[in-house]
């Protein structure tokens, strides 16, 4: 059987293995899972066999979920602030409870969407 060599020149497209992170998907061939538990990225793709042991997320996808979860609440403060006549603790107590969850919802999506943006651009020992 011959396996492929392919040269690191060749160009890996970044929106597909950016849309399979996003599904929590491998980036390579967007079958076999991307994560063990929660956050915890699996060494080979179960369906391809390609290494993912090289990704270095680190603080990226928490970076990005602060991003997104903070003009969500942000605009929701200023709507409940301007639009009810709910108090500040009320108002504290709706966007928390909207936060965390968001939040815990948002994280593994990010994780895989730098695991998707490094395996395409070849980063971090992704390059074979």
């Amino acid at each position: 059987m011959m396996t492929e060599v392919v040269s690191p020149a060749v160009p890996r497209p970044v929106w597909p293995a950016v849309r399979n992170g996003l599904r929590h998907r491998c980036p390579a061939c967007g079958r076999g899972r991307l994560f063990s538990r929660y956050l915890k990225t699996v060494e080979r793709c179960a369906d391809c066999g390609e290494d993912l042991s090289p990704q270095r997320a680190d603080d990226g996808p928490a970076y990005l979920t602060v991003l997104i979860v903070c003009h969500v609440v942000g605009f929701g403060l200023h709507f409940l602030a301007q639009n009810t006549d709910l108090g500040p603790g009320v108002i504290a107590l709706l966007l928390s409870g909207l936060a965390v969850p968001l939040s815990l919802a948002l994280l593994p999506s990010m994780k895989g969407l730098m695991v998707g943006v490094q395996w395409a651009k070849r980063m971090h020992g992704f390059g074979g």
